[in-house]
């Protein structure tokens, strides 16, 4: 296994929804603000109506797929770490407006990873550019370092 240019023991530009689960698990609550950024600022920028739009297909393409107990057991996986009584302590530390938005990015990148192939790259990226601020592997091609 190589290690990614982020640091990570995943393999360079494996885009996983246990990859996507770890980086949840141990985002710092500056990860989570940046999230939160990204949410507004792809929101703003590519519309909140392209984001639904994937959002929608993706919901049908995995009921259609029969995914849908998967999608599930993801949501309330995230749910129980971002929101839930025992919820991780930086997104305790972002609660309110801020952990929302956040919140909202990690649910629609797990969706599009869930829905992978089933949907358009395009849509699949509409659903994981707000999360990628933080976790920039989601879109490896859209966050190169500036040299």
């Amino acid at each position: 296994m190589s290690v990614d240019a982020e640091g990570y023991g995943f393999p360079e530009h494996q885009r996983t929804l246990s990859r996507l689960i770890d980086d949840i698990r141990v985002l710092s609550p500056a990860g989570v603000e940046r999230a939160a950024q990204g949410w507004d600022r792809h929101g703003r920028l590519h519309g909140l109506q392209a984001i639904h739009e994937a959002e929608k297909a993706a919901v049908h393409a995995i009921e259609k797929e029969g995914r849908g107990a998967a999608w599930d057991e993801v949501r309330r996986n995230l749910f129980g770490m971002t929101e839930a009584g025992g919820a991780l302590v930086s997104w305790k530390a972002e609660h309110g407006e801020v952990g929302h938005k956040a919140e909202d990015a990690a649910f629609m990148a797990a969706l599009g990873l869930v829905a992978g192939n089933l949907i358009s790259k395009e849509q699949q990226a509409a659903l994981v550019r707000p999360l990628s601020e933080a976790l920039p592997w989601l879109l490896p091609e859209e966050n190169q370092p500036v040299a």
